[in-house]
């Protein structure tokens, strides 16, 4: 994909230069390396998806993070000299939220920009952010997420202690910011309750259709699957948070309407104030009738993401919805796992295997597909027609079926 392009659409403006980052991060004692191996993969994906480009990766094992430094000094200066003699290198990614003390300790340290994963993710957040409500809730995410950390920012003043007059300045200076970021998070949670009505009105106005929605881990496929179901054209990118507005699309199987909506993906370690602050776009999760848990099977740690979207469903009150496992991906995980040497009934009878072991470790009905080539597509229209059936029967159990 040109630089110059975003889907299909073409954006104005200078060719962003692509920024040389470290990543780093910790193994603690609750933590595998293999664990510890696939965060900083997600991490190194999330770099890459802001438009960084991670050149080296740093891990050490400790009890817990450092306090002032996130890892022990020797790692530091491990971390300080490999920076120093590449010069290319502008930040360095941590894998856990900094405080504003670590923050400011470690651009002393290391001289480049210091960036968190809560950071990370927030700049992500606010490039794919298209509506006002995304916007805004961004916005939010960004100024809850600074607010603790404003006296972390602020120590440079202290670098003078015994100046006469640092000291109050000092916190004058902190308590203004402090009451500003307080009086425009108030202003912005106004500026979502506004767009929570209007959203709750257009959803009265849309009827009493049955409602599936797309939940799952972040770039799992489910803005490609939506687009397969809805025969849309919703944005669909391999990058994490290739989606971060909900679209709703009225779709028909066999003469019989429903709504689906594509949300946010989910990911691991997503900080608190960031649910938070997204809560009213996964409304559509909330409110919806069916679930379509799609999965990246494919990918090796698969089952922790299902776990991770498990919890966050229970969260949102959700996790007893009726649901379809669509474990998607089928071609590319193929690609990885068999052998070529493989006859077509083994793999098929391997498949099969783990859809029955699937099927009994969480109890609900699954499908495999490839929403890529449309592979097996047409068994999850079987199995969703059938489940929005039992639905309209259950909602209107006198009225004679006329879709």
């Amino acid at each position: 994909m040109s630089d110059w392009q975003v889907g299909k659409k073409r954006v104005s403006g200078l060719r962003q230069k692509i920024e040389e980052a470290v990543i780093i991060g910790v193994i603690t004692s609750d933590q595998t390396n293999e664990q510890a191996g696939e965060y900083l993969d997600e991490l190194e994906f999330l770099a890459m998806t802001a438009g960084a480009k991670t050149i080296r990766r740093f891990t050490q094992k400790v009890t817990h993070p450092n306090l002032r430094t996130y890892v022990n000094k020797g790692k530091l200066e491990e971390i300080r000299l490999f920076i120093e003699e590449n010069e290319g290198v502008s930040m360095a990614i941590f894998d856990d939220d900094l405080s504003g003390k670590q923050t400011s300790l470690l651009e002393e340290e290391l001289k480049v920009k210091i960036i968190d994963r809560s950071t990370l993710i927030l700049d992500i957040f606010a490039k794919r952010a298209q509506t006002a409500q995304a916007k805004t809730q961004v916005e939010m995410a960004q100024m809850k997420y600074l607010l603790p950390r404003l006296r972390g920012l602020w120590t440079h003043l202290e670098r003078q202690r015994g100046g006469i007059g640092m000291r109050g300045p000092g916190e004058m200076e902190i308590e203004t910011d402090r009451r500003i970021i307080n009086d425009k998070i108030n202003l912005l949670k106004k500026r979502l309750l506004k767009i929570d009505s209007q959203n709750q009105t257009q959803r009265k106005n849309r009827g009493a259709l049955i409602r599936v929605a797309l939940v799952g881990y972040t770039n799992v496929g489910k803005s490609t699957l939506m687009n397969v179901l809805s025969k849309s054209e919703v944005f669909a990118e391999n990058k994490l948070f290739a989606t971060l507005d909900t679209t709703v699309r009225k779709v028909v199987f066999n003469r019989m309407p429903f709504l689906l909506s594509d949300t946010v993906g989910f990911i691991r370690k997503l900080p608190h104030h960031l649910i938070e602050s997204f809560k009213s776009t996964l409304d559509e999760v909330r409110e919806s009738d069916i679930l379509l848990h799609v999965v990246d099977f494919a990918h090796p740690q698969y089952e922790d993401h299902i776990r991770t979207v498990n919890k966050t469903l229970s969260d949102l009150g959700s996790i007893d919805k009726p649901t379809i496992m669509v474990y998607n991906k089928l071609d590319l995980y193929r690609e990885l796992n068999f052998d070529e040497l493989l006859d077509t009934k083994t793999k098929n009878d391997i498949l099969t295997e783990i859809k029955k072991r699937l099927g009994n470790t969480y109890g609900i009905d699954n499908v495999f597909i490839s929403a890529q080539d449309k592979e097996n597509v047409p068994d999850l229209r079987t199995q969703m027609v059938k489940l929005i059936e039992e639905h309209y029967q259950i909602r209107y159990p006198y009225v004679v079926k006329t879709w």
